[in-house]
């Protein structure tokens, strides 16, 4: 399945947050990333994402293993992706540093979650402030086959035109790459 993917700059929040709640109820949740690469930086140069998310809300803590294919689609940055739910964090990463692979990069994201039902699609519409990084985004996405991709990017676009972002409000930067130019 492809991750078909936009995120954009939200320039109000508490817009953008009163529309989406208008749809439904949002859920807080805090996510710790951790992001593993071979030590040539391999999956990098290769557009692969290699990573452990683990995710606290108010009732919850879980975690998942990730990996990203290459993109797909330049434009939205859309990718394959592949998850799995993890029920020992701790052995998961002594396992990947066991394979060989290092930890790259790791930060925390603060989101608002809210799941919903649009153009006859399961969507996640997710609000993002990481600490390291200037203003706020949202990430709106569902799951699609390849074929599939182009007709699922055009009903995200149309959501998040519902919700007061524009065109130019759109990015395909990576908060891994912007955490990182901030930390430099």
């Amino acid at each position: 399945m492809i991750e078909a993917e936009l995120k954009a700059r939200v320039h109000d929040v508490a817009e953008v947050t009163r529309r989406l709640e208008a749809r439904t109820a949002g859920r807080a949740e805090v996510y710790q990333d951790t992001y593993y690469d071979e030590p040539a930086g391999t999956l990098e140069k290769e557009d692969r994402e290699l990573r452990v998310r683990t995710v606290r809300g108010a009732q919850t803590t879980k975690t998942i293993l990730t990996y990203k294919g290459a993109r797909v689609d330049a434009a939205s940055g859309s990718k394959p992706e592949h998850e799995t739910r993890v029920e020992d964090p701790e052995a998961v990463h002594a396992m990947l540093r066991g394979l060989g692979y290092v930890p790259v990069i790791a930060f925390e994201k603060q989101c608002r979650n809210y799941e919903f039902q649009a153009h006859g699609r399961p969507m996640l519409a997710t609000v993002v402030t990481v600490p390291e990084i200037d203003g706020s985004f949202i990430e709106l996405e569902t799951q699609v086959e390849e074929n599939g991709l182009r007709g699922a990017l055009d009903d995200i676009r149309s959501v998040l035109g519902e919700l007061g972002i524009q065109d130019g409000d759109l990015t395909t930067e990576l908060y891994t790459d912007a955490v990182r130019a901030r930390r430099s």
